[in-house]
């Protein structure tokens, strides 16, 4: 029996033909190779040396953990066309600052400032130099304004560097925060993150994370060591804990698409604190008709439930946006409100809106905080926003007062107050109570506040009744002893017995309560939940038909947007609160 030699797979190519790279000049006749070429010779193998460090097989590992290397995860942001401008290649001893690539690209036809580790190369882990490479990229973003992006994947510290890896950290950290608010960054969180690996990261103004991914204050290992707990890595610091709390922005199914978001948001950014974003033109009209908001409203509100019917708001969004085109930020953490980046006449704005669709549109902790930190950011970047209304009002209760609800209300009502943007409230349907003056009215500092015919505006919703009209209450509800004893003497001579003549008087009179207490609710509804007072005290400029709500914001858009002159705030403001 013949033996079959056992074939052992090779990334190497036995028909691969090496040539010598020649250094000649365009129209030099002879050419005798001296030091001078064996100088060239040697610069060009440290400006590839980056490229090819890893060598196949490096490039190989990282696709079988389904990664990009960085030099793929560049072809694939940048430009079709245009070539990276790469940033100190190399530095430190044995150039080992190589596990980390810093360079200017072009990312839809502007520049933009990137970093990316190359986890081929000691792990992409961090020393001093590379903290000092990180810290001169993140100023040179600041210097030319222009913004950055982040491709995270990293080990961490480089444990040999001792201290130094730290010390490498401490300084990118400190020059991140000190460009936060004048040059909107992104960052990508690619493999594996822990430590400052984390924490650098998020000091940008967004996150983009893919499934199977992971970042945090330490691993799975870590937590098993020191507290005992059995945790997976997803489970830990996966996508679907940190697009909850907030700390992801966005996840996505693959790096790709990490890079395609990246290219998304930008469009909608602008380079930097000075600047307006870009105007795009566009050829939906802003006098286009809103018919499908009509619709919608007609549905639900004409429906057995009312003027309670709930119903989504970002299809109203989506109407007032050119072309339907809108671009939602953490759409996966607290769906009672909805925060997003759009176009109206070719003019980007920012969309607040409650939701009703959930949760009454109430705004609890969470909301808070996501409307803070959107509204902080429209801000910084001369962003003009619309406030959407239609919410019962702040969440009460133990559990949100425990949690800090006033001061999650707090950080949203100041950043609603500083902000110096063009900004417009739309009244949807109900606003009550305290949201409501917080919520960007006319005394908060709105440039233009408009209702529709379904606004529902007061103090207090539906159990406003029982202060409004207290006397009627109590009368109605003092009355029932009474009138029960009266229904049941009237059964009993109609022949009942006790037990059931006294069961059928409360019944009786409890529906005569019932539809007592429910006219006073609709008295209360007709006199004070509308617009009728806010109109008589100037809280609301106009009513505003469903139809004619593009048309209407759109036009005091661009009426503001000739006034506002995009500029730095005038004191100290970053993004995050």
């Amino acid at each position: 029996m013949t033996k079959i030699a056992k074939l052992t797979p090779s990334l190497e190519n036995p028909f691969e033909q090496k040539s010598e790279l020649e250094f000649t000049v365009p129209g030099q006749i002879d050419y005798d190779p001296g030091l001078y070429e064996a100088a060239l010779k040697a610069g060009y193998d440290l400006q590839q040396r980056p490229r090819k460090m890893a060598g196949v097989k490096g490039f190989q590992k990282q696709h079988e953990k389904k990664r990009m290397s960085i030099w793929e995860r560049i072809d694939v942001l940048a430009d079709a066309g245009t070539e990276p401008k790469i940033l100190y290649q190399n530095w430190g001893k044995n150039l080992d600052g190589a596990s980390l690539v810093t360079a200017v690209l072009k990312v839809n036809g502007r520049d933009v400032a990137i970093y990316g580790h190359d986890f081929t190369v000691r792990a992409g882990s961090m020393d001093a130099t590379n903290g000092t490479k990180l810290a001169n990229l993140f100023r040179l973003a600041g210097k030319l304004g222009i913004p950055l992006v982040g491709m995270n994947d990293s080990a961490g510290a480089y444990i040999p560097a001792g201290v130094g890896g730290l010390d490498g950290y401490a300084e990118a950290f400190t020059a991140l925060r000190k460009i936060n608010g004048v040059v909107p960054s992104i960052m990508c969180m690619f493999g594996y993150n822990a430590g400052g690996g984390s924490y650098l990261p998020r000091q940008g103004s967004f996150v983009i994370q893919p499934n199977d991914t992971f970042f945090g204050l330490t691993g799975p290992g870590v937590v098993k060591s020191v507290l005992g707990e059995d945790v997976t890595a997803d489970e830990l610091g996966g996508p679907s804990v940190h697009s909850k709390s907030g700390v992801t922005d966005f996840v996505v199914p693959d790096e790709v698409a990490a890079l395609r978001k990246v290219k998304e948001l930008l469009n909608y950014l602008p380079s930097n604190s000075s600047e307006a974003p870009a105007f795009q033109p566009t050829s939906d009209p802003i006098t286009r008709k809103t018919w499908d908001i009509d619709l919608l409203l007609k549905k639900a509100f004409n429906s057995p439930t009312g003027f309670n019917t709930p119903f989504d708001i970002s299809i109203i969004i989506q109407q007032m946006c050119d072309h339907g085109d809108f671009f939602e930020i953490q759409p996966e953490r607290a769906r009672n409100t909805v925060c997003a980046l759009g176009r109206m006449g070719g003019n980007v704005v920012g969309f607040v809106a409650n939701n009703s669709a959930v949760a009454s549109g109430q705004i609890d902790i969470d909301a808070a905080y996501k409307n803070a930190r959107f509204i902080r950011f429209c801000n910084v970047y001369n962003i003009p926003v619309i406030f959407m209304e239609d919410t019962t009002g702040f969440l009460p209760g133990k559990e949100q007062e425990a949690g800090g609800i006033v001061q999650a209300g707090r950080a949203m009502l100041d950043a609603i107050i500083d902000l110096r943007t063009p900004r417009f409230l739309m009244i949807v349907r109900n606003a009550f109570g305290g949201a409501y003056a917080a919520f960007n009215n006319y005394p908060t500092g709105a440039d233009f506040v408009c209702a529709l015919p379904t606004t529902r505006l007061a103090v207090m919703g539906p159990a406003g009744v029982e202060y409004v009209y207290k006397d009627e209450v109590r009368k109605i509800r003092g009355s029932l002893k009474a009138k029960i004893a009266e229904a049941t003497t009237q059964n009993v001579k109609a022949g009942m017995a006790e037990a059931e003549a006294v069961s059928a008087a409360k019944d009786a009179v409890g529906a005569w309560q019932k539809q007592e207490e429910l006219l006073l609710t609709q008295r209360y509804e007709r006199e004070l939940m509308n617009p009728n007072e806010a109109l008589s005290l100037g809280s609301i400029s106009q009513i505003v038909m469903p139809s004619d709500l593009r048309k209407v914001l759109g036009e005091q858009l661009e009426l503001h947007l000739k006034a506002y002159k995009p500029e730095p705030m005038g004191g100290v403001q970053r993004e995050f609160h």
